[in-house]
């Protein structure tokens, strides 16, 4: 018979359920405010660089295909020099944001289908597998064609990220550890004076990698001295193995622990090497735990955006088709005129699928006020995406660092908040004097 205290630390080791809380604290107004922002400073950043338009496209043809169409499926990079010579002038061009944009969404609902597809196993891990690869195959593309365009862009989207990232993390450790709800300017204040390491905190890797690789790179150059380059090739292999395999002990850490760095930064105000080391030691010490964390988190995440994403395109139909009862009047060229300003709503599309046809003035600033509006919805969807990543992280950040450093949910830092309140009135008022004894005697005088 199992004893009360078994089945408690059994119950303790079944902490994954956890994971399930993080639908509530995501859809948390504070949060969808945080995310919605940051979306749209990052949208606005990528419009304003996308009048570049330095991405090719084809014109004319029964399917648009673009540079990163063709990237993708291309046997050699001589056919994407072909493609943009040839296009170059006779074509069109596009932004590489808009591309990239288009691109991941696609690919993230690929996978979220291939998610959903539980019955058959393989099936979900290839096209999880494929669909991830190809968004970071895609990454490559705009970083090898398109550098300094992606180095900037890049460099404000993780400004920005830092930011509303790091005050989601907060809110949620709060949430989880103390079932607080900080506001708005509290996280935001905390995020800001943490941005340091927030930013810094994903790239430090990149900078170590990059710094052992050019080790590596320079043994290689120094094999094409004549003569003593073969020799110093030969007697450097130890060092170059060395730091290869370094270099795959940081890759790792860094793919597998990297959603681990922010909350790091928001639920024990690490800097950023700190984030960088709990991160790295968790996946290294509890490595299947960490990937059965992961895949519940992706497995429930997918559900909940689904669920999400239909709430949304069953609001947008309904109110669609109520307002198609009533709107029964055709335009100029015989088209509803509801029809002509607002396309009707797919799940997967829920912009609309087919192109306004607007004849008129008035009809082109209605169908122009209902897209914007349409955006709002769709951004609210993707805020929750944002919202349920940073969330879900968090919580299994704190699942990780009970397993590994057996540390309780509720610690979390505060010093920083502590410091930040402001004194109370007690503290501001001077402090009185203790009074002096009566019994003490002036020097001379004797007590009577």
């Amino acid at each position: 018979m199992v004893s009360s205290k078994e089945s408690s630390q059994f119950s303790d080791d079944l902490i994954f359920p956890k994971i399930f809380q993080t639908f509530r604290m995501s859809i948390q107004p504070t949060k969808l405010i945080i995310t919605s922002i940051a979306l749209a400073v990052i949208c606005l950043a990528g419009w304003i660089m996308d009048f570049s338009k330095p991405v090719v496209t084809t014109t004319g043809t029964q399917i648009q295909l673009t540079e990163l169409d063709v990237y993708m499926n291309m046997a050699d990079s001589s056919e994407l020099t072909s493609f943009i010579e040839t296009w170059k002038e006779e074509g069109e061009s596009v932004g590489v944001f808009s591309t990239l944009w288009h691109f991941s969404a696609k690919k993230f609902q690929g996978a979220v289908d291939s998610v959903l597809l539980i019955p058959d196993t393989k099936s979900v891990i290839e096209g999880v597998l494929n669909n991830i690869t190809d968004f970071f195959k895609a990454i490559g593309w705009a970083l090898l064609y398109h550098t300094v365009y992606c180095l900037v862009f890049f460099a404000i989207e993780l400004a920005v990220m830092s930011i509303a990232g790091g005050a989601i993390c907060r809110i949620a450790a709060l949430q989880f550890a103390r079932g607080e709800k900080p506001g708005l300017a509290e996280a935001l204040r905390y995020s800001t004076k943490k941005f340091t390491s927030f930013f810094t905190a994903p790239l430090a890797p990149v900078g170590i990698i990059i710094f052992i690789g050019l080790f590596v790179l320079l043994i290689g150059l120094a094999g094409n001295i004549p003569r003593v380059g073969e020799l110093i090739v030969g007697l450097g292999m130890p060092m170059a193995l060395f730091a290869g395999s370094l270099l795959a002990v940081i890759v790792i850490g860094a793919v597998a622990g990297f959603n681990l760095m922010f909350p790091a930064v928001a639920y024990d105000g690490s800097d950023s090497f700190d984030a960088i080391s709990r991160s790295f030691s968790y996946v290294y010490a509890k490595p299947w735990r960490m990937a059965i964390y992961t895949v519940i988190a992706a497995i429930y995440g997918s559900i909940c955006y689904t669920f999400v994403r239909f709430f949304a395109f069953l609001s947008l139909w309904i109110t669609r088709w109520l307002m198609q009862l009533s709107l029964w009047v055709d335009n100029s060229k015989e088209v509803n005129k509801l029809v002509a300003i607002w396309p009707k709503p797919e799940f997967r599309y829920l912009l609309g699928s087919s192109d306004t046809l607007t004849t008129n003035w008035t009809e082109s600033v209605a169908a122009f006020l209902v897209y914007l509006f349409l955006l709002v919805v769709v951004g609210l969807v993707v805020s929750f995406i944002i919202s349920f990543y940073f969330s879900a992280n968090t919580i299994i950040y704190s699942l990780m660092r009970k397993m590994v450093d057996n540390t309780a949910f509720e610690d979390i830092y505060m010093q920083f908040d502590q410091a930040e309140a402001e004194p109370t009135v007690s503290e501001l008022l001077p402090k009185e004097e203790p009074p002096s004894s009566e019994s003490e005697s002036k020097p001379g005088e004797s007590s009577s």
